[in-house]
Order: C-alpha cells, then structure tokens, then sequence
C-alpha cells in the first residue's frame, strides 16, 4: 500500500510490522492513548473497530475522544484494509486478513500498554537530523510567500521531538518520537513487507536498549554495520577450534519437513524467547508528522535514462515522469538507503533519549470532533481589511496526482505542475464521472482527474467526513490530522495552534509549549498543501482533496480545538464517519490449495547449504525449502524464519527471526497457476553474530484441497560461522 503499483505484490518479509502503543492517565483523572502503527497510513474503518473492541473491554474509558491510531507511512505494507474505493482499486478490492490482523495487534497493543500502567514520569527533548529528508516538491515549496520562508533555515523540518517515558521502578520503558520523513526508502519493485526507514529506526532502538540498558557510552554501542547488537554475548563462545565446530556441524544434516504445532513457531521466536516475564519491555516508536513534501532520497531526483537531474518544475526527464527517480544514501540499494535513514534517526533518537530532561507537568486532555470537509465554511482575512467566506469542495484528485512523485513515479503522459488537464484522459475520466461548473470552480486551479467526493458507485471513493483531534500531556499538544500536510502546512498549523494556546489569558502554557503534528492518524485523506502550493499543482496540490482552502480549513478547525481545550470547554462531536464493512467488495483470489513433488514433504530443503561449509561475517547463508502460501498463517506472533546456534552438543538457541534486519523471507510460486511454491530464506551474517554452529529454519502452514490447515516445519544442514 502506497506507490498504488498493482505489479507489487507481497512476497515475503524484511522484518515485522508492529502497533506500538503508549497511554499516559491522571491518577484518577482523564488518560489518552497513542498508537503508531507500522502500516500506510490509519483507516477509518480499523479505528472504529478498535474503538467497537475497546468500548466492548473498558466501557467508555477508551474512545475516539482520546484514541489516536497514527501511521508511519511505510509504502512496503498491505494495502486492502481502507474502506474507500479509490484506496483499494490496486490491491484488488478489500483483503479481510489484512484488515483483521491490524485491528487485532492495535488492540492487543492498547491492552498491553493499558495492563502495565505505573506511576512514572515523562520527558521531553527535542534536537535537529539533517540528512534524513530533502524536499521532493522544491519548485511548490518556493511558491511560498517569500517573508515566510525566510523565517526557516530549510524546505524541510528537521527538527526531532522526542517522548522518554520512565517508570517509577523500572526506570526507562519507552520513546515515542516525531520527525518528518516519507517511509519511501524501500521502493515501488520491492516486495518485501517492511516498516522502511521508521520501522527499522525502532527495531534498531529497541534492540539497542535491551542490550545496552547498562552502558552509558554510546560509542561502543553499535556494530561496524551501524546495527546494534543484540543476542551475541548471550552463548558462551564454548568452541574455539575450527576442526571441531566442523565436526559437530556435520553431525547435523538437513531434516525432512515434518508436521509441527502453531505454538512451535511461537516458542522459538526470538523476542519472546527473551523477554522478561516480570519487567515491561522496552518500547520504541519513530512517529510521522507533516512529511508530505519530504523524501528520504536524500541524494536528489535522477534521470534513469541519462543520470542527470530530473527537471526542476515537473521532475519530468525529456517530458516523462517514469524516467525520474529519487535516490537514497544507499544507491543502488534500497536496502541499504532504508537502514542508513532508519539508523539517521535512530542515532538522534538516542541522543535526545539520553539528555532528555525536561519534564512534562500538568494536565492530561483531548478534544475531537468530526467535520464534513466537502462543504466546510471557511472565513479568511481580505487584503485590504475584513473578511470573506470561502468553501472547501467535494473531493477531487487532480492530473499532477497521476504523474506520482520522486519516489515512486507513475505512468502514460501524466507530469506533476499540470494545471490544465489533457483531452483524452478527460474523456476517460468522463465515462466514470464529469464534474460538473460548480466543482470546476471550486477545485481551480486544479484540473479534475478523478471527481472521487462524487463518486459513490459501488460505495463511496472517497471520504468527506473527517476527524481532528488534539491530545495534551502536560506541555505537550499532539495534533492529530488524517493526511499528509507538506512542510510549510504543517509550520501553518502547529504555529497557529500554538498562538491560540500561549495566548489564552491564564498563562498556562507561556511560551514552554510544544506541539507536534501526528500525521496519517484516525483515517486517511491524501495530502494538505499551502493556498500557494496547491496552485503549482505538484503531486501534493492534486491530491490536495478539497481545494485551495483545506489547509485553511484546518487551522479554522484546529484553532476552535484549542480554544475549547484551553477554556475547559465541550466541542460538539460532529456528524458520524459511515462504517462500509459489509459493502465491501475483494476480488483477491483465495488460497485454494498447497502441494509438492511427489516423495517431498512440504518443509524439505531443496537448496541446502554446501557440505562442510564455514561462512564468515558480513556473508550470506541462502537456504530454499518447499513451502506453502503465507496467507495460509501470518504467524503474527511466530516466525516464517529462524537462525539458530548450537549450544553444547545438542541444544539449539534461537538468535535471528524474521523481525530482525539481517534475515530475509522470500516466498516464490514457480508460476501463478501452480500449487507449489518456495521459501527462500537469506541471512546476512552480523559483525556481531558469534563463532559457532548455526543453522536455519522455516515454519509454514499447508493448506489442503479441503480447506484444512496444517502446520510444518523444515531445517538446513548445520554450518560453521567462524
């Protein structure tokens, strides 16, 4: 879900997706609860049912009043679990699994974070990142008001504001923190599940307080490849002749596949393995806010054809946007652009972490409301004096959204900066839906390329009734938006929010107030653009969905917010979001059966690792097994892949699963029609890794031709790391 590429279809894993979740109560007195969710974006439909689930466990205690579900924007997530038309035209319609596993692990996650409720304190820092995103909009961006953008040293925040959450007997559990950043780093080929550059942010920072909660240096914390250790220092290195590790690997030959129960996968998984049973765990979320116009392809916007800078205006080469691609610090390698941004944000994250001392004090609150963006009354200051009422519009998409971005370019004849449209595609755009005069009018300048707010066949393509939201903690004020504000619309916001606060009159706040955008949170509706922006007509103008006015909207909307919250005032809850489970429509075919060769058992190895082998750090073990369709079981909370190191002469301990950066998933069917298919499973050799006799496993559930699932496991041949 995200580049809207129906060629990229899911086929394995790089590491797990995670709902992280952090609640923050007065003793007995109001409580919030923050959920950064390792997917796209929010959907309005998981959030109201979660907040069915939470209402069903805790009565009122949790609600969409105080509830916030943030995405992390990560495009290498699944798509088929919005509830409107045009979010799931590429992913074949609405995927129930998908849906189902995100709002089982939000809910899992609010319960768990509800159940270890202590005393504790909060604090906050904040600090500047640099080379972690670049603007991929430049020419909109300049479209700004000069005296504005004078104020800023750059065409991106770049500033980190970080959460430190510490309990009263356990000391450090958790961090939450914001920085503005596409989750682009992993690109439109890939097909690998992956939480991007934040996702692996936050793997890396867990992993990195588990093993290094008791050091207070920070340099000798992290490997040469910028990962942190983790489970290395656990085995005792009991081997220390080479010939002898060999003679115990070979005494270890591959396995034929076998029946095994669901738990087994459960029980091996690494993090579980370790946990604590009586102290929390720590707890790690790299949060989005307004990314909208900012890429993580730090190194600028190529032409593919003939490696110069794409086109200014239109990031167009010789007129086609297919050619222009932005590029990551790891060029070539998404792999690696995605770990060097994600570890960009972890190393600042640590360092806010660790001199964070600032205090947050004082109430915890919230407002929300629902409005109708589609017909919004907007009033505006003139010129010269007074004002005018101005409209938000149904929604719309225009032509520059077609043409895609740097990050993931889009198709035919579209460019971004089109403000005029194209003939023919108007005529295919009429057979689904003609705007009519008074839409026209109302996107100017944009041209309509799908009038998705008009169009409600089979159900409706898009949304109009959205939710706004604020949550305070102490000097803290969370704006929680469902969309994508570019750079200049987020500092719009948070500034006129912020004046509506520090000016209230009882000097609550002053000038120590802090306030941060939480972007992709409650449901999603594309992009908000500065006035100025969305005339230009780049990517994130056309999907600008209301019109010129919606950032105004916004802030008119948001400031109504904060003078309630301020004053202690209700605000009225707003006409309700619709709920479209039961019309949704799937066209993805389902499993209909496994099957192997025959004299192969599913779990077999069909490539194994070489006789006698010994690999060195920093280089790949690959090993191919038969396997089955994923789908069949998501082990959401075990393991399709598992490194394991021996112990003694028969005792193997899990080290590496398929939630850790260096091991890799990849599922494969030798062609679409075939009941047969592979798993390939790749781990990259840690500098941290231990010497000693490895090797590797997968788990996987068949599926029979009557609907049967049954689980499996297989093993490689053992292997010396030395």
């Amino acid at each position: 879900m995200g580049y809207a590429n129906t060629e990229q279809i899911a086929s394995g894993i790089h590491f797990r997706l995670r709902a992280r979740s952090f609640i923050v109560a007065e003793p007995q007195g109001k409580r919030v609860a923050f959920v950064n969710l390792d997917a796209c974006m929010a959907s309005q439909l998981v959030t109201i049912k979660v907040l069915e689930r939470l209402k069903a466990r805790y009565g009122d205690l949790y609600t969409e009043q105080n509830v916030a579900i943030s995405g992390i924007h990560t495009h290498a997530g699944p798509g088929g679990y919005l509830q409107y038309v045009v979010y799931l035209v590429t992913s074949l319609g609405f995927v129930r699994q998908s849906f189902d596993v995100l709002v089982d692990g939000i809910e899992k996650s609010i319960v768990q974070a509800h159940e270890n409720l202590r005393p504790g304190s909060i604090f906050v820092n904040k600090g500047e990142l640099l080379d972690a995103g670049v603007n991929r909009s430049p020419s909109a961006y300049l479209n700004n008001p000069a005296s504005e953008r004078s104020k800023y040293k750059y065409d991106v925040d770049k500033e980190m504001t970080l959460l430190k959450f510490v309990d009263d007997q356990w000391g450090p559990v958790g961090s939450f923190n914001w920085f503005a950043t596409h989750g682009t780093s992993m690109s439109r080929t890939n097909g690998l599940i992956s939480g991007d550059n934040k996702g692996a942010a936050a793997r890396f920072m867990e992993d990195w307080f588990e093993q290094n909660n008791t050091k207070s240096s920070f340099s000798n914390e992290l490997e040469t490849d910028g990962i942190p250790r983790r489970v290395s220092n656990i085995i005792p290195n009991i081997h220390n002749n080479h010939h002898e590790l060999l003679e115990l690997a070979a005494s270890f030959q591959s396995s034929r596949g076998r029946p095994a129960t669901k738990i087994l996968s459960v029980a091996r998984r690494v993090r579980s393995a370790l946990r604590q049973a009586d102290k929390p765990g720590f707890v790690s979320a790299f949060c989005q806010t307004n990314c909208g116009d900012v890429s993580p392809n730090v190194l600028g916007a190529f032409c593919t054809d003939t490696g110069l800078p794409c086109d200014f205006n239109h990031s167009t080469c010789g007129g086609k946007n297919e050619l222009c691609y932005g590029r990551g610090p790891g060029y070539p390698d998404e792999f690696e652009s995605t770990r060097i941004i994600g570890d960009r944000q972890f190393r600042k994250a640590v360092d806010l972490f660790n001199k964070a001392s600032e205090q947050l004090k004082g109430k915890v609150d919230y407002r929300h409301t629902y409005l109708d963006f589609s017909q919004l009354n907007v009033t505006l200051p003139k010129q010269g004096g007074g004002s005018e009422v101005v409209k938000t519009c149904p929604a719309a998409m225009g032509f520059g959204f077609a043409a895609g971005t740097t990050d993931g370019p889009g198709a035919f004849d579209f460019k971004q900066g089109d403000d005029k449209g194209n003939p023919f595609w108007k005529l295919v755009r009429n057979l689904l839906k003609t705007p009519d005069k008074k839409q026209v009018d109302c996107q100017s300048p944009k041209p309509i390329l799908l009038d998705t707010g008009e169009m409600k066949q089979p159900y409706d393509w898009a949304p109009s009734i959205l939710p706004i939201q604020i949550l305070r903690i102490g000097q803290l004020v969370i704006l929680s938006v469902p969309g994508e504000f570019t750079t200049m619309s987020g500092r719009r916001l948070r500034d006129a929010v912020k004046t509506v606060l520090t000016s209230s009159g009882n000097g609550e706040f002053g000038s120590n107030i802090h306030v941060v955008i939480a972007g992709l949170t409650n449901t999603y509706s594309q992009y908000v653009a500065t006035f100025e922006e969305y005339e230009v007509q780049r990517y994130e103008g056309a999907s600008t969905l209301y019109g010129p006015h919606t950032l105004s909207a916004y802030i008119q909307e948001f400031q109504k917010l904060a003078n309630a919250l301020i004053k202690g005032q209700s605000v009225e809850t707003g006409p309700q979001p619709p709920d479209l489970l039961n019309k949704q429509i799937s066209l993805l075919t389902p499993v209909v059966m496994d099957s192997t060769p025959a004299g192969v058992n599913f779990g077999d190895v069909s490539s194994d690792v070489p006789a006698n082998s010994t690999f060195k750090r920093g280089s790949m073990v690959t090993v191919v097994f038969w396997s089955a369709c994923p789908r069949n079981d998501l082990m959401t909370e075990g393991t399709f892949s598992l490194v394991e190191i021996l112990q003694g002469k028969d005792k193997w301990v899990p080290m590496y699963d398929d939630d850790d950066w260096c091991l890799r998933f990849k599922w494969s069917r030798p062609s679409k029609l075939s009941p047969r298919s592979k798993a390939t499973i790749e781990w990259t050799i840690p500098q941290s890794a231990s010497p000693g006799v490895y090797r590797i496993r997968h788990f996987g559930a068949s599926k029979g031709l009557m609907s049967s699932i049954r689980h499996f496991t297989g093993t490689s041949s053992a292997f010396v790391v030395a």
